[in-house]
């Protein structure tokens, strides 16, 4: 007897160890261990600060390998969090440190970590340097199935590139198509982040207070320090309910048109971080992702882009992009674009091949996530700088376009010239138009619309996505209100915006393998009409002044539908004068149901 309970007794102590042990470990890992949904690593290390020595940014390097059920292994660098609550505390020192991860796979999970010090060994990934702190700290977790649904991108999981000209989803695998913003660039110069940015007299009259987007924050939404944010969180909501999935940012515009935005403790600064304002442009970031829009990170302006070490990849560089990583590659969806309008411009110096190709290898080698990495162009009429980009040895991976023309009439002609060029390199790249248009005008406001929105509709909007690409987003021209410095209201293009839904819907309601096709303009009758196609299956024809066309079908012996839409109006898709046509021969698709001196697509399948 006396053996027994001693046994029980020694049963139930190295119980209590053990679950002692495990709600160690566990406390350590926060968020819900679920498919796709951010887990973060909070390890206790030194006390440091900011402003500090050693450098807690430069001086110190946190790394976690995160390994899978089968065996594959993600390295992701951590960072320095202060007290780990600094979005609300506004804290500069601390002894927390943290790492972020999004499991791909359900299943028990191991990660280890590595916390060392050095001088710069933070970008110096040839040092071993001394083991401190949580060095060596392991443990498990396990990983259930994502409770998602809807635009959430943890419904869908990471978004992947695929060796062609579309991204997809490693969840669902369902492609994805983008309409977003392009403008404002300067959207996180926003007054309620933390640090001197907006009193620090550059260009403090850009400051943001979002005022217009106050009304679109709900109960439930984030905020920080004490209910600060609902202006740019209701602005994320406002572009959701407008049926857009995608907003590009600028994380760093000292010496550019704004100089508000920047990741650093102050407008000199180059190797320290605020870390309160980080927490806080995450806490935007995350809300986002659920709201199904994806991050378009621009890294640097056109007139910045040899701030950093001259434009070369080194000390300053690759802290910023380091700290970019750490911070933000967790997430599902985005690209990082390594400039705006890069290259040289007028008398000013701009990066060169050597340096764009560095900058895209040190995201290769570093992001443990892989995610599109892009270039945005600038809008000469030949971009033939990017061209040494291109090929299978490249690792860039898309390409953000611009364009130079008022009524964006050759969106589909430098669309259509970068799919195809990069496809006959050997390496296709997803070809975006982010900033059709000019500069100037851009995509105007409704009330001053002018012919701008009906020709971006014609020419930008259905152009790009039937030259292939995979998407826009819409830069708002300086020469009018709420430009692209200076919006805060993104219901100055309300009616815009509903155009671009009705693009959505229709690829969802075509229900074709949009991914797999490519433009073939020769397959219809109408020389200035577009036409997408997977041949013998699927055909997309858009008729920019209405009428009809005929479409080549000849050796194709099936019979074909002929639906319509209305892409003005959106709506279901509906029928015109013929429903069915025979292949064999070119033969016509019959007028729209309706308005036939409008815009029509026409889907036959």
């Amino acid at each position: 007897m006396t053996r027994l309970l001693l046994f029980l007794f020694n049963l139930c102590l190295f119980s209590l160890i053990l679950s002692c042990s495990l709600d160690k470990e566990d406390s350590r890992l926060e968020g819900e261990r679920k498919l796709w949904h951010k887990l973060t690593l909070r390890l206790e290390g030194p006390l440091a600060s900011e402003t500090g020595t050693p450098n807690p940014f430069l001086d110190y390097r946190m790394e976690v390998n995160f390994t899978g059920p089968d065996g594959q292994s993600y390295r992701v660098p951590g960072y320095f969090a202060a007290d780990g609550n600094a979005a609300h505390s506004g804290a500069t020192e601390g002894t927390i440190w943290k790492a972020h991860f999004s499991a791909d796979q359900v299943g028990e999970w191991k990660w280890g970590a590595s916390f060392r010090s050095g001088k710069d060994i933070a970008i110096d990934a040839t040092q071993i340097g001394e083991a401190l702190a949580f060095d060596g700290a392991n443990g498990t977790f396990t990983i259930s199935a994502t409770d998602k649904v809807g635009p959430d991108f943890r419904a869908r999981g990471r978004l992947q590139t695929t060796n062609g000209h579309f991204l997809r989803f490693a969840g669902n695998g369902e492609y994805f198509v983008k309409q977003g913003t392009d403008s404002p660039e300067n959207i996180l110069a926003y007054a309620e982040f933390d640090g001197p940015f907006a009193t620090d007299g550059h260009k403090d009259k850009y400051i943001k207070t979002w005022e217009p987007h106050l009304m679109d924050w709900k109960e439930g939404d984030p905020t920080w320090a004490e209910g600060k944010g609902k202006g740019i969180i209701g602005a994320l909501n406002y572009l959701a309910s407008e049926g857009l999935n995608a907003f590009s940012f600028l994380t760093l515009n000292i010496e550019g048109d704004d100089g508000n935005v920047f990741p650093y403790l102050d407008y000199d600064e180059r190797v320290r971080f605020d870390v309160s304002r980080l927490d806080q442009w995450e806490i935007v970031f995350e809300h986002a992702q659920k709201l199904g829009l994806f991050l378009h990170f621009k890294t640097q302006e056109t007139e910045n882009e040899t701030l950093l070490d001259q434009g070369e990849v080194g000390t300053q560089r690759r802290l910023y992009y380091r700290e970019l990583i750490a911070r933000f590659g967790h997430h599902l969806a985005l690209n990082w674009n390594l400039g705006e309008e890069n290259g040289p411009k007028g008398k000013r110096k701009g990066q060169n091949d050597s340096q764009r190709k560095a900058m895209a290898q040190y995201f290769h080698e570093n992001d443990p996530y892989a995610h599109l990495t892009v270039l945005h162009t600038y809008p000469d009429k030949t971009n033939e700088i990017y061209t040494p980009l291109l090929g299978q040895n490249s690792t860039l991976t898309g390409v953000s376009l611009q364009t130079f023309k008022v009524d964006f009439s050759v969106v589909h002609e430098r669309v259509h010239q970068w799919i195809s060029r990069s496809a006959e390199a050997g390496h296709p790249w997803p070809v975006a138009c982010d900033e059709p248009g000019n500069a100037t005008n851009g995509l105007r406001p409704d009330l001053d619309a002018g012919d701008s929105q009906h020709n971006g509709r014609k020419n930008a909007l259905w152009g790009t996505l039937l030259a292939g690409g995979w998407g826009n987003e819409w830069y708002f021209g300086y020469k009018h209100a709420h430009s692209d410095l200076t919006c805060e209201d993104f219901r100055s293009r309300d009616a815009w915006w509903d155009y671009c839904r009705y693009a959505l819907e229709f690829f969802q309601l075509a229900k074709i393998p949009y991914w797999d096709m490519s433009n073939d303009n020769d397959a219809i009758s109408n020389e200035d009409d577009y036409c997408l196609k997977k041949e013998g299956e699927a055909y997309v024809i858009y008729l920019k002044e209405g009428g009809s066309t005929e479409l080549n079908l000849s050796g194709i012996e099936k019979e074909f539908s002929v639906q319509w839409f209305d892409p003005r109006q959106g709506g279901s898709l509906q029928k015109g004068s013929t429903g069915k046509i025979k292949g064999g021969h070119q033969v016509s698709i019959g007028s729209p149901p309706s308005s036939p001196d409008q815009d029509w697509v026409v889907l036959v399948k």
